[in-house]
Protein backbone atom coordinates (compact mmCIF):
# COMPACT_ATOMS: atom_id res chain seq x y z
CA UNK A 1 0.00 0.00 0.00
CA UNK A 2 1.43 3.37 -0.94
CA UNK A 3 2.69 5.40 1.95
CA UNK A 4 2.68 8.65 0.00
CA UNK A 5 -0.82 9.14 -1.17
CA UNK A 6 -4.21 10.58 -0.58
CA UNK A 7 -6.20 7.42 -0.32
CA UNK A 8 -9.20 6.97 -2.55
CA UNK A 9 -12.66 6.35 -1.19
CA UNK A 10 -13.28 3.86 -3.97
CA UNK A 11 -10.30 1.70 -3.03
CA UNK A 12 -10.30 2.18 0.71
CA UNK A 13 -13.37 3.36 2.53
CA UNK A 14 -16.40 3.52 0.32
CA UNK A 15 -17.43 -0.07 0.93
CA UNK A 16 -20.15 -0.74 3.44
CA UNK A 17 -19.07 -0.38 7.05
CA UNK A 18 -17.77 -3.46 8.75
CA UNK A 19 -19.47 -4.71 11.88
CA UNK A 20 -17.39 -4.98 15.00
CA UNK A 21 -17.34 -8.74 14.56
CA UNK A 22 -18.73 -11.10 11.98
CA UNK A 23 -19.47 -14.81 11.93
CA UNK A 24 -17.20 -17.40 10.46
CA UNK A 25 -17.24 -17.41 6.70
CA UNK A 26 -19.39 -19.79 4.69
CA UNK A 27 -17.11 -20.05 1.71
CA UNK A 28 -19.75 -21.57 -0.53
CA UNK A 29 -21.63 -18.26 -0.39
CA UNK A 30 -19.05 -16.98 -2.86
CA UNK A 31 -19.47 -20.04 -5.10
CA UNK A 32 -23.19 -19.58 -5.66
CA UNK A 33 -23.67 -19.69 -9.46
CA UNK A 34 -26.15 -17.85 -11.63
CA UNK A 35 -29.21 -19.59 -13.14
CA UNK A 36 -27.52 -20.38 -16.48
CA UNK A 37 -24.40 -21.79 -14.87
CA UNK A 38 -26.53 -23.79 -12.43
CA UNK A 39 -28.52 -25.39 -15.24
CA UNK A 40 -25.38 -26.29 -17.19
CA UNK A 41 -23.74 -27.70 -14.08
CA UNK A 42 -26.79 -29.79 -13.12
CA UNK A 43 -27.05 -31.27 -16.62
CA UNK A 44 -23.34 -32.09 -16.72
CA UNK A 45 -23.42 -33.66 -13.25
CA UNK A 46 -26.48 -35.79 -14.02
CA UNK A 47 -24.96 -36.98 -17.30
CA UNK A 48 -21.62 -37.76 -15.64
CA UNK A 49 -23.45 -39.83 -12.99
CA UNK A 50 -26.08 -41.56 -15.15
CA UNK A 51 -24.09 -42.62 -18.20
CA UNK A 52 -21.64 -44.85 -16.27
CA UNK A 53 -24.65 -46.62 -14.70
CA UNK A 54 -25.99 -47.61 -18.11
CA UNK A 55 -22.77 -49.14 -19.48
CA UNK A 56 -22.71 -52.27 -17.20
CA UNK A 57 -26.20 -53.23 -18.41
CA UNK A 58 -24.81 -53.55 -21.91
CA UNK A 59 -22.00 -55.69 -20.50
CA UNK A 60 -24.54 -57.97 -18.81
CA UNK A 61 -26.49 -58.37 -22.05
CA UNK A 62 -23.29 -59.00 -24.00
CA UNK A 63 -22.18 -61.78 -21.61
CA UNK A 64 -25.60 -63.43 -21.34
CA UNK A 65 -26.29 -63.19 -25.08
CA UNK A 66 -22.83 -64.53 -25.93
CA UNK A 67 -23.41 -67.54 -23.65
CA UNK A 68 -26.78 -68.04 -25.36
CA UNK A 69 -25.09 -68.07 -28.80
CA UNK A 70 -26.18 -64.68 -30.16
CA UNK A 71 -25.02 -63.56 -33.58
CA UNK A 72 -21.71 -61.75 -33.93
CA UNK A 73 -23.40 -58.68 -35.43
CA UNK A 74 -25.63 -58.40 -32.36
CA UNK A 75 -22.65 -58.67 -30.03
CA UNK A 76 -20.73 -56.07 -32.04
CA UNK A 77 -23.71 -53.72 -31.78
CA UNK A 78 -23.72 -54.14 -27.98
CA UNK A 79 -19.98 -53.56 -27.86
CA UNK A 80 -20.31 -50.40 -29.99
CA UNK A 81 -23.09 -49.16 -27.71
CA UNK A 82 -20.93 -49.81 -24.65
CA UNK A 83 -18.04 -47.88 -26.21
CA UNK A 84 -20.35 -44.98 -27.12
CA UNK A 85 -21.69 -44.82 -23.53
CA UNK A 86 -18.18 -44.84 -22.08
CA UNK A 87 -16.99 -42.06 -24.40
CA UNK A 88 -20.11 -39.99 -23.78
CA UNK A 89 -19.69 -40.48 -20.03
CA UNK A 90 -16.10 -39.24 -20.21
CA UNK A 91 -17.24 -36.22 -22.25
CA UNK A 92 -19.87 -35.49 -19.61
CA UNK A 93 -17.22 -35.72 -16.91
CA UNK A 94 -14.95 -33.30 -18.81
CA UNK A 95 -17.89 -30.91 -19.19
CA UNK A 96 -18.53 -31.18 -15.45
CA UNK A 97 -14.90 -30.39 -14.69
CA UNK A 98 -14.95 -27.38 -17.03
CA UNK A 99 -18.17 -25.89 -15.64
CA UNK A 100 -17.15 -26.62 -12.04
CA UNK A 101 -13.73 -25.06 -12.57
CA UNK A 102 -15.22 -21.91 -14.02
CA UNK A 103 -17.71 -21.73 -11.17
CA UNK A 104 -15.04 -22.33 -8.54
CA UNK A 105 -12.55 -19.81 -9.88
CA UNK A 106 -15.17 -17.13 -10.48
CA UNK A 107 -16.43 -17.61 -6.95
CA UNK A 108 -13.03 -17.80 -5.27
CA UNK A 109 -11.82 -14.76 -7.20
CA UNK A 110 -14.73 -12.91 -5.59
CA UNK A 111 -13.55 -14.29 -2.27
CA UNK A 112 -10.00 -13.10 -2.97
CA UNK A 113 -11.31 -9.62 -3.67
CA UNK A 114 -13.34 -9.65 -0.47
CA UNK A 115 -10.40 -10.86 1.61
CA UNK A 116 -8.01 -8.36 0.03
CA UNK A 117 -10.47 -5.52 0.59
CA UNK A 118 -11.01 -6.50 4.21
CA UNK A 119 -7.29 -7.00 4.83
CA UNK A 120 -6.47 -3.56 3.41
CA UNK A 121 -9.10 -2.00 5.67
CA UNK A 122 -7.77 -3.63 8.82
CA UNK A 123 -5.91 -1.35 11.15
CA UNK A 124 -2.18 -0.81 11.41
CA UNK A 125 -1.89 -2.92 14.57
CA UNK A 126 -3.03 -6.01 12.69
CA UNK A 127 -0.64 -5.44 9.78
CA UNK A 128 2.16 -4.78 12.21
CA UNK A 129 1.64 -8.24 13.69
CA UNK A 130 1.42 -10.07 10.32
CA UNK A 131 4.07 -10.06 7.60
CA UNK A 132 3.15 -9.28 3.97
CA UNK A 133 4.10 -12.83 2.99
CA UNK A 134 1.70 -14.25 5.56
CA UNK A 135 -1.09 -11.98 4.30
CA UNK A 136 -0.45 -13.12 0.71
CA UNK A 137 -0.80 -16.72 1.85
CA UNK A 138 -4.02 -15.88 3.71
CA UNK A 139 -5.58 -14.04 0.76
CA UNK A 140 -4.35 -16.21 -2.12
CA UNK A 141 -2.90 -19.52 -0.89
CA UNK A 142 -5.87 -20.47 1.28
CA UNK A 143 -8.35 -19.44 -1.41
CA UNK A 144 -6.54 -21.54 -4.02
CA UNK A 145 -7.02 -24.54 -1.74
CA UNK A 146 -10.73 -23.68 -1.56
CA UNK A 147 -10.96 -23.45 -5.37
CA UNK A 148 -9.30 -26.84 -5.81
CA UNK A 149 -11.61 -28.25 -3.19
CA UNK A 150 -14.72 -26.87 -4.89
CA UNK A 151 -13.87 -28.52 -8.23
CA UNK A 152 -13.03 -31.82 -6.54
CA UNK A 153 -16.19 -31.62 -4.43
CA UNK A 154 -18.45 -31.26 -7.47
CA UNK A 155 -16.63 -33.75 -9.68
CA UNK A 156 -15.64 -36.38 -7.13
CA UNK A 157 -18.13 -36.02 -4.30
CA UNK A 158 -21.39 -34.86 -5.89
CA UNK A 159 -21.04 -36.98 -9.02
CA UNK A 160 -19.71 -39.86 -6.92
CA UNK A 161 -22.61 -39.62 -4.46
CA UNK A 162 -25.14 -39.68 -7.29
CA UNK A 163 -23.31 -42.59 -8.90
CA UNK A 164 -23.25 -44.45 -5.58
CA UNK A 165 -26.96 -43.83 -5.04
CA UNK A 166 -27.68 -45.12 -8.54
CA UNK A 167 -25.59 -48.24 -7.99
CA UNK A 168 -27.40 -49.01 -4.72
CA UNK A 169 -30.79 -48.48 -6.38
CA UNK A 170 -29.94 -50.84 -9.25
CA UNK A 171 -28.50 -53.53 -6.95
CA UNK A 172 -31.62 -53.37 -4.76
CA UNK A 173 -33.75 -54.01 -7.85
CA UNK A 174 -31.62 -57.03 -8.69
CA UNK A 175 -31.65 -58.56 -5.20
CA UNK A 176 -32.72 -56.93 -1.94
CA UNK A 177 -30.22 -58.94 0.09
CA UNK A 178 -27.30 -57.90 -2.11
CA UNK A 179 -28.49 -54.30 -2.02
CA UNK A 180 -28.74 -54.36 1.78
CA UNK A 181 -25.26 -55.86 2.11
CA UNK A 182 -23.81 -53.21 -0.20
CA UNK A 183 -25.63 -50.42 1.67
CA UNK A 184 -24.31 -51.56 5.05
CA UNK A 185 -20.80 -51.83 3.64
CA UNK A 186 -20.94 -48.28 2.20
CA UNK A 187 -22.33 -46.83 5.44
CA UNK A 188 -19.61 -48.43 7.55
CA UNK A 189 -16.89 -47.31 5.15
CA UNK A 190 -18.26 -43.77 4.96
CA UNK A 191 -18.54 -43.50 8.75
CA UNK A 192 -14.96 -44.68 9.19
CA UNK A 193 -13.70 -42.19 6.60
CA UNK A 194 -15.47 -39.26 8.28
CA UNK A 195 -14.00 -40.20 11.64
CA UNK A 196 -10.50 -40.37 10.23
CA UNK A 197 -11.00 -37.10 8.35
CA UNK A 198 -11.79 -35.33 11.63
CA UNK A 199 -8.47 -36.54 12.94
CA UNK A 200 -6.66 -35.49 9.78
CA UNK A 201 -8.01 -31.93 9.47
CA UNK A 202 -6.06 -30.42 12.41
CA UNK A 203 -2.77 -31.73 11.04
CA UNK A 204 -3.54 -30.20 7.64
CA UNK A 205 -4.43 -26.88 9.27
CA UNK A 206 -1.14 -26.90 11.18
CA UNK A 207 0.76 -27.62 7.96
CA UNK A 208 -0.85 -24.60 6.28
CA UNK A 209 -0.05 -22.39 9.28
CA UNK A 210 3.58 -23.48 9.16
CA UNK A 211 3.63 -22.89 5.40
CA UNK A 212 2.36 -19.34 5.89
CA UNK A 213 5.02 -18.72 8.54
CA UNK A 214 7.81 -19.90 6.22
CA UNK A 215 6.57 -17.82 3.28
CA UNK A 216 6.07 -14.77 5.48
CA UNK A 217 9.57 -15.06 6.94
CA UNK A 218 11.12 -15.59 3.52
CA UNK A 219 9.37 -12.51 2.13
CA UNK A 220 10.57 -10.46 5.08
CA UNK A 221 14.17 -11.62 4.70
CA UNK A 222 14.21 -10.97 0.96
CA UNK A 223 12.92 -7.46 1.56
CA UNK A 224 15.77 -6.89 4.04
CA UNK A 225 18.42 -8.53 1.83
CA UNK A 226 20.54 -5.39 1.58
CA UNK A 227 20.69 -4.84 5.34
CA UNK A 228 21.24 -8.53 6.01
CA UNK A 229 24.22 -8.71 3.66
CA UNK A 230 25.68 -5.42 4.83
CA UNK A 231 25.59 -6.53 8.49
CA UNK A 232 26.75 -10.10 7.92
CA UNK A 233 23.52 -11.58 9.27
CA UNK A 234 23.17 -14.22 6.54
CA UNK A 235 23.99 -17.17 8.81
CA UNK A 236 21.41 -16.06 11.36
CA UNK A 237 18.73 -15.68 8.68
CA UNK A 238 19.51 -19.11 7.22
CA UNK A 239 19.31 -20.62 10.70
CA UNK A 240 15.90 -19.04 11.29
CA UNK A 241 14.73 -20.25 7.88
CA UNK A 242 16.02 -23.73 8.71
CA UNK A 243 14.04 -23.83 11.97
CA UNK A 244 10.87 -22.56 10.29
CA UNK A 245 11.26 -25.09 7.46
CA UNK A 246 11.77 -27.85 10.01
CA UNK A 247 8.48 -26.92 11.66
CA UNK A 248 6.76 -26.99 8.28
CA UNK A 249 8.34 -30.37 7.48
CA UNK A 250 7.20 -31.90 10.77
CA UNK A 251 3.65 -30.59 10.34
CA UNK A 252 3.47 -31.76 6.73
CA UNK A 253 4.97 -35.13 7.67
CA UNK A 254 2.27 -35.64 10.29
CA UNK A 255 -0.45 -34.71 7.79
CA UNK A 256 1.05 -37.05 5.17
CA UNK A 257 1.28 -39.90 7.67
CA UNK A 258 -2.38 -39.58 8.56
CA UNK A 259 -3.34 -39.43 4.87
CA UNK A 260 -1.21 -42.45 3.96
CA UNK A 261 -2.67 -44.50 6.81
CA UNK A 262 -6.15 -43.62 5.62
CA UNK A 263 -5.37 -44.64 2.05
CA UNK A 264 -3.87 -47.95 3.18
CA UNK A 265 -6.81 -48.75 5.46
CA UNK A 266 -9.33 -47.89 2.78
CA UNK A 267 -7.56 -50.09 0.21
CA UNK A 268 -7.82 -53.04 2.57
CA UNK A 269 -11.51 -52.30 3.18
CA UNK A 270 -12.19 -52.14 -0.56
CA UNK A 271 -10.40 -55.43 -1.19
CA UNK A 272 -12.51 -57.08 1.52
CA UNK A 273 -15.70 -55.55 0.12
CA UNK A 274 -14.93 -56.66 -3.43
CA UNK A 275 -14.21 -60.21 -2.25
CA UNK A 276 -17.49 -60.23 -0.32
CA UNK A 277 -19.49 -59.01 -3.32
CA UNK A 278 -17.87 -61.60 -5.61
CA UNK A 279 -18.71 -64.32 -3.10
CA UNK A 280 -22.34 -63.20 -2.94
CA UNK A 281 -22.51 -63.04 -6.74
CA UNK A 282 -21.09 -66.57 -6.99
CA UNK A 283 -23.64 -67.74 -4.44
CA UNK A 284 -26.42 -66.10 -6.47
CA UNK A 285 -25.19 -67.77 -9.65
CA UNK A 286 -24.99 -71.22 -8.03
CA UNK A 287 -28.45 -70.84 -6.52
CA UNK A 288 -29.86 -69.77 -9.88
CA UNK A 289 -30.85 -66.31 -8.73
CA UNK A 290 -28.33 -64.46 -10.93
CA UNK A 291 -27.03 -64.96 -14.44
CA UNK A 292 -23.35 -64.82 -15.33
CA UNK A 293 -23.92 -61.43 -16.97
CA UNK A 294 -25.58 -60.12 -13.79
CA UNK A 295 -22.62 -61.34 -11.74
CA UNK A 296 -20.31 -59.40 -14.08
CA UNK A 297 -22.60 -56.37 -13.71
CA UNK A 298 -22.35 -56.60 -9.92
CA UNK A 299 -18.57 -56.75 -10.14
CA UNK A 300 -18.52 -53.65 -12.34
CA UNK A 301 -20.83 -51.85 -9.95
CA UNK A 302 -18.59 -52.82 -7.05
CA UNK A 303 -15.71 -51.18 -8.90
CA UNK A 304 -17.93 -48.12 -9.38
CA UNK A 305 -18.63 -48.01 -5.66
CA UNK A 306 -14.92 -48.12 -5.04
CA UNK A 307 -14.16 -45.28 -7.47
CA UNK A 308 -15.98 -42.44 -5.61
CA UNK A 309 -14.41 -43.47 -2.29
CA UNK A 310 -10.94 -43.75 -3.81
CA UNK A 311 -11.25 -40.34 -5.43
CA UNK A 312 -12.37 -38.93 -2.12
CA UNK A 313 -9.27 -40.38 -0.48
CA UNK A 314 -7.06 -39.11 -3.29
CA UNK A 315 -8.47 -35.63 -2.74
CA UNK A 316 -8.36 -35.88 1.05
CA UNK A 317 -5.38 -33.57 1.41
CA UNK A 318 -7.12 -30.99 -0.76
CA UNK A 319 -10.24 -31.35 1.38
CA UNK A 320 -8.15 -30.95 4.51
CA UNK A 321 -6.37 -27.94 3.09
CA UNK A 322 -9.67 -26.44 1.97
CA UNK A 323 -11.25 -26.90 5.39
CA UNK A 324 -8.23 -25.20 6.93
CA UNK A 325 -8.33 -22.50 4.24
CA UNK A 326 -12.04 -21.87 4.80
CA UNK A 327 -11.48 -21.58 8.54
CA UNK A 328 -8.56 -19.19 8.05
CA UNK A 329 -10.47 -17.10 5.49
CA UNK A 330 -13.39 -16.94 7.89
CA UNK A 331 -11.07 -15.93 10.70
CA UNK A 332 -9.62 -13.15 8.57
CA UNK A 333 -13.04 -11.80 7.64
CA UNK A 334 -14.07 -12.06 11.28
CA UNK A 335 -11.09 -9.95 12.33
CA UNK A 336 -12.70 -6.75 13.63
CA UNK A 337 -11.53 -3.26 12.90
CA UNK A 338 -10.45 -1.35 15.96
CA UNK A 339 -11.56 1.86 14.25
CA UNK A 340 -15.36 1.66 14.36
CA UNK A 341 -17.24 3.32 11.49
CA UNK A 342 -19.31 6.35 12.52
CA UNK A 343 -23.00 5.75 13.09
CA UNK A 344 -23.87 9.02 11.32
CA UNK A 345 -20.86 9.96 9.15
CA UNK A 346 -20.36 13.67 8.57
CA UNK A 347 -18.44 14.90 5.51
CA UNK A 348 -15.60 17.36 5.80
CA UNK A 349 -15.92 20.71 4.03
CA UNK A 350 -15.59 20.01 0.34
CA UNK A 351 -13.09 22.74 -0.52
CA UNK A 352 -10.58 25.10 1.00
CA UNK A 353 -8.10 24.62 3.83
CA UNK A 354 -9.23 22.71 6.91
CA UNK A 355 -8.77 23.57 10.56
CA UNK A 356 -7.05 21.09 12.88
CA UNK A 357 -7.48 20.73 16.62
CA UNK A 358 -6.02 18.08 18.92
CA UNK A 359 -7.77 18.41 22.26
CA UNK A 360 -6.01 16.70 25.18
CA UNK A 361 -5.09 13.73 23.01
CA UNK A 362 -3.64 10.62 24.61
CA UNK A 363 -2.72 7.34 22.98
CA UNK A 364 -1.50 3.89 23.93
CA UNK A 365 -1.04 0.91 21.64
CA UNK A 366 -3.54 -1.84 22.46
CA UNK A 367 -1.00 -4.67 22.49
CA UNK A 368 0.94 -3.45 25.53
CA UNK A 369 -1.01 -0.47 26.84
CA UNK A 370 2.19 1.59 27.19
CA UNK A 371 1.57 5.33 26.98
CA UNK A 372 2.75 6.93 23.75
CA UNK A 373 1.03 10.33 23.93
CA UNK A 374 -0.57 12.24 26.79
CA UNK A 375 -2.34 15.58 26.92
CA UNK A 376 -1.43 16.71 23.39
CA UNK A 377 -3.25 19.93 22.48
CA UNK A 378 -2.63 21.65 19.14
CA UNK A 379 -4.76 24.15 17.23
CA UNK A 380 -4.31 25.20 13.60
CA UNK A 381 -6.58 27.64 11.82
CA UNK A 382 -7.40 26.93 8.15
CA UNK A 383 -4.27 27.61 6.11
CA UNK A 384 -1.82 27.55 9.04
CA UNK A 385 1.16 25.23 9.09
CA UNK A 386 2.77 23.38 11.99
CA UNK A 387 6.24 21.92 12.38
CA UNK A 388 6.63 18.92 14.70
CA UNK A 389 10.14 18.50 16.10
CA UNK A 390 11.64 16.13 18.61
CA UNK A 391 13.87 13.12 19.02
CA UNK A 392 13.19 9.85 17.24
CA UNK A 393 10.52 7.99 19.16
CA UNK A 394 9.15 11.10 20.84
CA UNK A 395 5.68 10.64 19.33
CA UNK A 396 5.73 12.84 16.20
CA UNK A 397 4.74 10.12 13.75
CA UNK A 398 2.03 8.87 16.12
CA UNK A 399 0.49 12.36 16.09
CA UNK A 400 0.53 12.28 12.28
CA UNK A 401 -1.16 8.86 12.26
CA UNK A 402 -3.89 10.14 14.56
CA UNK A 403 -4.48 13.09 12.23
CA UNK A 404 -4.87 10.61 9.35
CA UNK A 405 -7.09 8.41 11.54
CA UNK A 406 -4.88 5.40 11.17
CA UNK A 407 -5.50 5.13 14.92
CA UNK A 408 -8.05 6.61 17.28
CA UNK A 409 -6.90 8.42 20.42
CA UNK A 410 -7.43 6.67 23.73
CA UNK A 411 -8.12 10.06 25.31
CA UNK A 412 -9.25 13.40 23.94
CA UNK A 413 -10.29 14.07 20.37
CA UNK A 414 -8.81 14.96 16.97
CA UNK A 415 -10.98 17.38 15.01
CA UNK A 416 -10.51 18.32 11.36
CA UNK A 417 -12.73 21.00 9.89
CA UNK A 418 -14.45 21.16 13.28
CA UNK A 419 -15.52 17.50 13.11
CA UNK A 420 -14.27 14.73 15.37
CA UNK A 421 -12.52 12.22 13.10
CA UNK A 422 -14.48 9.42 14.79
CA UNK A 423 -17.64 11.02 13.36
CA UNK A 424 -16.18 11.87 9.95
CA UNK A 425 -17.23 10.14 6.76
CA UNK A 426 -14.19 7.94 5.90
CA UNK A 427 -14.45 8.65 2.19
CA UNK A 428 -14.47 12.39 2.85
CA UNK A 429 -11.48 12.07 5.19
CA UNK A 430 -9.39 10.21 2.59
CA UNK A 431 -10.39 12.72 -0.06
CA UNK A 432 -9.61 15.85 1.95
CA UNK A 433 -6.58 14.81 4.02
CA UNK A 434 -3.37 13.86 2.20
CA UNK A 435 0.00 12.52 3.27
CA UNK A 436 3.47 12.45 1.74
CA UNK A 437 6.20 10.46 3.46
CA UNK A 438 9.86 9.70 2.87
CA UNK A 439 9.05 6.05 2.14
CA UNK A 440 7.45 6.36 -1.29
CA UNK A 441 5.78 3.22 -2.62
CA UNK A 442 5.27 2.90 -6.36
CA UNK A 443 3.09 0.27 -7.98
CA UNK A 444 4.12 -2.09 -10.77
CA UNK A 445 1.90 -0.12 -13.13
CA UNK A 446 2.13 2.75 -15.59
CA UNK A 447 2.68 6.39 -14.68
CA UNK A 448 -1.03 7.20 -14.97
CA UNK A 449 -2.10 4.56 -12.47
CA UNK A 450 0.70 5.51 -10.09
CA UNK A 451 -0.61 9.07 -10.05
CA UNK A 452 -4.34 8.34 -9.89
CA UNK A 453 -3.96 5.22 -7.71
CA UNK A 454 -6.08 3.38 -10.30
CA UNK A 455 -9.03 5.78 -10.06
CA UNK A 456 -10.59 6.41 -13.47
CA UNK A 457 -11.79 9.70 -14.83
CA UNK A 458 -8.76 11.99 -14.58
CA UNK A 459 -7.93 13.76 -17.83
CA UNK A 460 -4.44 13.07 -19.18
CA UNK A 461 -3.83 16.74 -19.79
CA UNK A 462 -4.35 17.39 -16.08
CA UNK A 463 -1.82 14.69 -15.22
CA UNK A 464 0.76 16.19 -17.57
CA UNK A 465 0.12 19.63 -16.11
CA UNK A 466 0.69 18.40 -12.54
CA UNK A 467 3.86 16.52 -13.49
CA UNK A 468 5.14 19.72 -15.04
CA UNK A 469 4.29 21.66 -11.87
CA UNK A 470 6.39 19.35 -9.70
CA UNK A 471 9.32 19.40 -12.12
CA UNK A 472 8.78 16.06 -13.89
CA UNK A 473 7.77 17.48 -17.27
CA UNK A 474 11.08 16.65 -18.95
CA UNK A 475 11.14 13.24 -17.26
CA UNK A 476 7.70 12.44 -18.68
CA UNK A 477 8.68 13.65 -22.14
CA UNK A 478 11.68 11.30 -22.14
CA UNK A 479 9.57 8.23 -21.37
CA UNK A 480 8.96 5.97 -24.40
CA UNK A 481 5.20 5.74 -23.94
CA UNK A 482 4.46 8.82 -21.88
CA UNK A 483 1.80 8.23 -19.22
CA UNK A 484 1.45 4.63 -20.44
CA UNK A 485 5.06 3.82 -19.54
CA UNK A 486 5.42 1.23 -16.82
CA UNK A 487 7.20 2.59 -13.73
CA UNK A 488 10.11 0.23 -13.10
CA UNK A 489 13.22 2.15 -12.09
CA UNK A 490 13.09 5.71 -10.79
CA UNK A 491 15.46 7.64 -8.58
CA UNK A 492 14.59 8.55 -5.00
CA UNK A 493 14.04 12.14 -6.06
CA UNK A 494 11.75 11.20 -8.94
CA UNK A 495 9.76 8.91 -6.65
CA UNK A 496 9.38 11.72 -4.11
CA UNK A 497 8.21 14.11 -6.82
CA UNK A 498 5.66 11.56 -8.00
CA UNK A 499 4.39 11.43 -4.43
CA UNK A 500 3.94 15.20 -4.45
CA UNK A 501 2.17 14.94 -7.80
CA UNK A 502 -0.32 12.54 -6.19
CA UNK A 503 -0.98 15.07 -3.46
CA UNK A 504 -1.44 17.92 -5.97
CA UNK A 505 -3.86 15.78 -7.97
CA UNK A 506 -5.97 15.00 -4.89
CA UNK A 507 -6.00 18.69 -3.83
CA UNK A 508 -6.48 18.04 -0.08
CA UNK A 509 -7.43 20.71 2.44
CA UNK A 510 -4.98 19.32 5.03
CA UNK A 511 -1.66 17.70 4.18
CA UNK A 512 0.79 15.83 6.41
CA UNK A 513 4.44 15.76 5.30
CA UNK A 514 6.44 13.18 7.22
CA UNK A 515 10.17 13.63 6.51
CA UNK A 516 9.23 14.17 2.87
CA UNK A 517 12.59 15.70 1.89
CA UNK A 518 15.00 13.45 3.79
CA UNK A 519 17.53 11.07 2.21
CA UNK A 520 17.89 13.25 -0.89
CA UNK A 521 20.87 15.05 -2.38
CA UNK A 522 20.97 18.82 -1.79
CA UNK A 523 19.93 19.77 -5.32
CA UNK A 524 16.94 17.44 -5.33
CA UNK A 525 16.08 18.53 -1.80
CA UNK A 526 15.92 22.15 -2.89
CA UNK A 527 13.55 21.14 -5.69
CA UNK A 528 11.42 19.21 -3.20
CA UNK A 529 11.36 22.24 -0.92
CA UNK A 530 9.89 24.33 -3.73
CA UNK A 531 7.22 21.63 -4.19
CA UNK A 532 6.48 21.78 -0.47
CA UNK A 533 6.04 25.57 -0.68
CA UNK A 534 3.56 25.20 -3.53
CA UNK A 535 1.71 22.33 -1.88
CA UNK A 536 1.26 24.24 1.38
CA UNK A 537 0.00 27.37 -0.33
CA UNK A 538 -3.68 27.71 0.53
CA UNK A 539 -3.67 24.52 2.60
CA UNK A 540 -3.29 23.55 6.23
CA UNK A 541 -0.09 21.60 6.78
CA UNK A 542 1.68 19.50 9.39
CA UNK A 543 5.41 18.94 8.76
CA UNK A 544 7.60 16.43 10.55
CA UNK A 545 11.29 17.01 9.97
CA UNK A 546 14.67 16.29 11.54
CA UNK A 547 16.28 19.08 9.52
CA UNK A 548 15.17 22.29 11.15
CA UNK A 549 16.00 24.25 7.99
CA UNK A 550 12.96 22.64 6.33
CA UNK A 551 10.70 24.27 8.93
CA UNK A 552 11.54 27.84 8.01
CA UNK A 553 8.15 28.27 6.30
CA UNK A 554 5.84 26.98 9.06
CA UNK A 555 3.65 29.24 11.21
CA UNK A 556 3.80 27.24 14.44
CA UNK A 557 6.18 24.85 16.16
CA UNK A 558 5.40 22.01 18.57
CA UNK A 559 8.34 20.38 20.36
CA UNK A 560 7.50 16.79 21.27
CA UNK A 561 9.30 14.87 24.02
CA UNK A 562 8.29 11.55 25.58
CA UNK A 563 4.79 11.73 24.13
CA UNK A 564 4.01 15.24 25.35
CA UNK A 565 4.11 18.75 23.88
CA UNK A 566 6.80 20.46 25.92
CA UNK A 567 6.81 23.66 23.88
CA UNK A 568 4.24 25.12 21.50
CA UNK A 569 3.81 28.48 19.83
CA UNK A 570 4.41 30.61 16.78
CA UNK A 571 7.73 29.91 15.16
CA UNK A 572 8.83 33.52 15.02
CA UNK A 573 8.21 33.94 18.76
CA UNK A 574 10.00 30.75 19.75
CA UNK A 575 12.94 31.45 17.46
CA UNK A 576 13.30 34.96 18.90
CA UNK A 577 13.23 33.71 22.51
CA UNK A 578 16.79 32.63 23.43
CA UNK A 579 15.40 30.66 26.39
CA UNK A 580 13.07 28.50 24.30
CA UNK A 581 13.83 24.87 23.45
CA UNK A 582 13.31 25.55 19.77
CA UNK A 583 15.75 28.44 19.82
CA UNK A 584 18.41 26.26 21.40
CA UNK A 585 17.72 23.54 18.82
CA UNK A 586 18.23 26.06 16.02
CA UNK A 587 21.47 27.20 17.59
CA UNK A 588 22.80 23.66 17.97
CA UNK A 589 21.83 22.85 14.38
CA UNK A 590 23.40 26.00 13.03
CA UNK A 591 20.11 26.89 11.35
CA UNK A 592 18.90 30.41 10.72
CA UNK A 593 16.18 31.89 12.84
Amino acid sequence: MAQSRTTSPEADEQASPEPAARPRLSTFHFLRPGPGTTAALVLAVLAAAALPLAAPHLTRRFVDDAIAGAATAHLLTLAAGYLALVLTGQAARLATVWVASRLAWDGTNNLRERLAEHALRLDMDYHGAHTPGEMIERVDGDVTAVADFAVAFIVDVVVGALLLAGVLAVVFTLDVRLGAALLVYCLLLGFAMMRVQRLATPSAAEAREQSAAVIGGLEEHLTMAEDIRANGAGAHVVNRFHRASAGWFRADYRASTVGSALIAGTSVAFAAGTALMLALAAWGRVSGVLTVGTAVLLFQYMLMVRTPFERLIDQLRQYQGALAGMARAGALLAEPRTLPPPADPRPLPGSGPLSLHLDGVGFAYPDDGARVLAGVTITLKPGETLGLVGRTGSGKTTIARLILRLYDPTAGAVRVGGIDLRDTDPASLRRRVGVVTQDVQLFAADVRDNLTLFRPGTDDSRLREILGEVGLGEWLAALPNGLDTRVDHVSAGEAQLLAFARAFLADPGLVVLDEASSRLDPATERHIERCVDRLLTGRTGVLIAHRLTSLSRVDKIAVVSDGAIVEYGYRRDLAADPGSRFSRMLELAGAGR
